[in-house]
């Protein structure tokens, strides 16, 4: 049985990630949930896809967290005519020391620790594929050779939820591979005054660095280590199996407006967020609440719907709020 690590090394690593996060909100105003969310999957070593209307702050929230954190920082833009070659890099024709000129791999935008992919949807699925393949396999192989990325790696895509016209949606098993889907809400009425004030003067604030790659990766693996209790477990395997409409116990909602549940990567998903949830809240342990707090963002993706889902307005977090209201 796995032990849950001692209280003072919870305690102090809540408190880094809590100095990360109030550098962070210390430029960006607004979007407390998104950045926790964003926390949340920066522990749990998953990727994210974050959809939101253009404008929000998707770029700079990237940037910020990059430079708190001390990692290295790219952004791609992808485009139609984006090529795979763009992402990844390739063989090129270099000088040497000696002035000889010899062909040698340069590396592409992708070998960063943490890659902005800039609405995502408009690149081609050749151009997504090669993305994909890198944050699955934490590796890119050019001309048979394989070139490792340095942990941490951690990718954030953007999409455009009202620009659809020349885009590649993401293939239902594509969008598998993100930990979680974070959608970005248009701010609220005061967030928009403080926007307009603290932004546009003589001298933007810029966020320091509060943690050191080494120390990140450090609070990466203790929450690896964060107990699981069966009962939990349970209750996680419950939630995964309730999204598919052939389940007896599946909600009423499910059996009509779903096509195809979540796989049981949502299951692996459910448990790695639990435990970065609970490592925000400063426990060795995860609870039931952890699961229910992380339920959206993990299976909002990965609930296919029919077309009558698509026609009545039935939205993935209606069905996730069903699963979750079943006893």
């Amino acid at each position: 049985m796995t032990h849950p690590p001692p209280e003072k090394r919870i305690a102090d690593a809540r408190a880094a990630i809590a100095r990360v996060e109030s550098e962070i909100r210390r430029v960006y105003i607004g979007q407390p949930e998104l950045i926790r969310g964003v926390l949340t999957g920066l522990l749990a070593c998953g990727n994210l896809l974050v959809e939101g209307s253009p404008g929000l702050g998707k770029t700079l929230l990237v940037r910020l967290l990059a430079r708190t954190l001390r990692l290295r920082f790219s952004r791609i833009q992808f485009t139609p005519d984006l090529m795979p070659a763009d992402i990844t890099g390739g063989p090129a024709l270099l000088r040497e020391a000696s002035g000889e000129m010899a062909v040698r791999f340069r590396p592409g935008p992708v070998f960063a620790h943490v890659v902005l992919a800039d609405e995502i949807n408009r690149g081609t699925p050749r151009t997504q594929a090669a993305l994909l393949e890198a944050m699955a396999e934490r590796s890119v192989t050019i001309a048979g050779e394989r070139h490792e990325l340095e942990a941490p790696f951690f990718v954030i895509a953007t999409q455009n939820p009202i620009e659809m016209e020349g885009t590649y949606p993401l293939p239902e098993a594509q969008l598998d591979r993100f930990l979680l889907k974070l959608l970005v809400p248009f701010p609220t009425e005061e967030v928009l005054r403080r926007i307009g004030l603290e932004t546009t003067g003589p001298s933007a604030p810029d966020a320091g660095e509060v943690l050191t790659r080494s120390e990140l990766l450090g609070l990466q693996e203790l929450t690896t280590t964060l107990v699981v209790a069966p009962h939990v477990a349970e209750v996680a395997a419950r939630l995964v199996w309730r999204t598919h409409p052939a389940h007896d116990s599946s909600p009423a909602l499910i059996k009509k407006y779903v096509r195809y549940g979540a796989s049981p990567r949502a299951m692996q998903a459910l448990i790695r967020a639990a435990r970065a949830t609970a490592l925000l809240a400063g426990r060795a342990h995860v609870a039931v609440e952890d699961l229910h707090l992380v339920a959206r963002p993990v299976l909002r993706h990965r609930i296919f719907r029919g077309f009558e889902a698509e026609l009545e307005g039935i939205s993935s977090d209606v069905l996730v709020d069903a699963v979750l209201a079943q006893r």
